[in-house]
């Protein structure tokens, strides 16, 4: 089962996320929590492995948490969910660890895959999110951010290259290694040189990384 913790400051969310969670055969809520505080609190003594953080909580919020509850030893996944669709927002949380960053519309099938996916490793953000996600990356001096990246990936190899096209592409390691032709632990191998090549955190920042090269259209 994939324990999950709930962390939103309104009970009617929560019981609604408990509801689609529960809904699902390998899924289980592990606690909930009304604020970020709470949150790391809950981190410490439940020991999830997937959180879905709110970002707007009273007393502490779930930028804050995010940041802190990634810094934990064995920290779990952390999935941003909210109503707030912002730039500002979705990078803030990818610096901070977060591995995903979906809205509050988006459907039960989505978010149970989400959580699945950043409990294998992988990452996902809304489909709204990532388009303005690419377009800032595309538009926002194109010029000196390409030459910048392609920099930082000339210590790639060129099966770490074919990876990290993959990757950007939204690709699961499941996916990757079918399509080029090596097992998941190869992949899973792969992606932690990328980590440490790259500088960092998670895949989506990885994903960024061959955004800005150029690798990925």
């Amino acid at each position: 089962m994939i324990r999950t913790l709930l962390v939103d400051d309104e009970s009617l969310i929560r019981a609604g996320l408990r509801f689609i969670i529960e809904s699902a055969p390998d899924v289980a809520v592990a606690g909930e929590a009304q604020d970020g505080g709470q949150a790391i609190d809950a981190v410490r003594r439940l020991r999830p492995d997937v959180v879905l953080m709110d970002i707007r909580m009273p007393r502490y919020d779930g930028l804050a948490a995010t940041a802190a509850v990634r810094r934990l030893p064995r920290p779990p996944a952390v999935i941003i969910l909210t109503t707030f669709d912002s730039d500002e927002h979705v990078f803030t949380t990818l610096e901070a660890g977060a591995c995903g960053f979906l809205l509050k519309d988006t459907s039960p099938h989505d978010l149970i895959r989400a959580i699945r996916l950043a409990h294998a490793g992988d990452s996902m953000l809304s489909p709204q999110v990532t388009r303005r996600l690419i377009h800032r990356l595309t538009t926002d001096q194109p010029i000196r951010r390409r030459r910048d990246a392609l920099a930082r990936l000339e210590t790639l190899t060129g099966r770490e290259r074919e990876v990290l096209v993959e990757v950007g592409l939204g690709r699961s390691n499941t996916e990757i290694a079918a399509r080029l032709n090596m097992s998941e632990a190869t992949v899973k191998s792969h992606i932690s040189h990328l980590f440490d090549k790259l500088a960092a955190t998670n895949r989506v920042q990885v994903a960024i990384a061959a955004y800005r090269a150029g690798l990925v259209d």
